[in-house]
């Protein structure tokens, strides 16, 4: 049995806003409740034990929250660039009343099929799925029947839950991930997947 244990990085100072931050938007760092959340975490994976390898998108808000962990886990951290968040185009930055108010077909088509980009030639879901469904079979290679902290982003940490549980793309909007939780899949030697938790947040209160 392999393990990937999906960690989403702390809070930035554009998470309360809940606005848009993807792979070409300013990288902003944790905050302070952000770095307060990654400890935390790193205290709880302690205490659960059984991480091998840490695994993070090479954005600055999954390095800073990776790095807080391995340092208590004592282990290195690996950089996958195509853990990184989607590239969601003109919408960076905003909420997504505020696209919804700028870019109505834009968004609805979006949010219709996975083969529709975000406004300003910015990356499809299905390009997303693409990249992410190939870092999870690289990973059960490598760390066949070992037990991986991956550190990414909504949109491929979604990805990774939706593809095991063999669901449509529009479950993507359906799941929370908020900002540290947890949520762990499990897969067989023949890949076959079970997702053992969802956006666990026990360890923040």
């Amino acid at each position: 049995m392999t393990t990937l244990v999906l960690l989403r990085h702390g809070e930035t100072p554009l998470t309360p806003g809940r606005r848009i931050s993807g792979s070409s938007g300013s990288d902003p760092a944790l905050s302070p409740d952000g770095r307060r959340q990654a400890r935390a975490t790193a205290d709880a994976l302690a205490h659960r034990g059984g991480i091998e390898a840490v695994v993070t998108s090479p954005m600055r808000r999954c390095r800073e929250t990776a790095e807080s962990v391995a340092t208590r886990l004592g282990l290195t951290v690996r950089v996958d660039r195509d853990l990184r968040e989607a590239d969601f185009g003109a919408w960076e930055g905003m909420t997504f009343a505020e696209v919804r108010e700028r870019y109505p077909d834009d968004l609805s088509a979006w949010l219709a099929s996975p083969e529709a980009p975000p406004s300003g030639a910015g990356e499809t879901m299905h390009e997303v799925t693409l990249r992410t469904a190939a870092v999870r079979d690289a990973l059960l290679a490598r760390y066949a029947g070992a037990t991986v902290l991956v550190v990414s982003h909504v949109g491929p940490l979604r990805t990774l839950i939706r593809l095991a549980l063999q669901a449509p793309p529009p479950t993507l909007f359906r799941m929370e991930v908020a900002a540290a939780s947890l949520s762990t899949v499990s897969y067989d030697e023949d890949g076959t997947a079970t997702v053992q938790s969802l956006n666990d947040t026990h360890h923040l209160t």
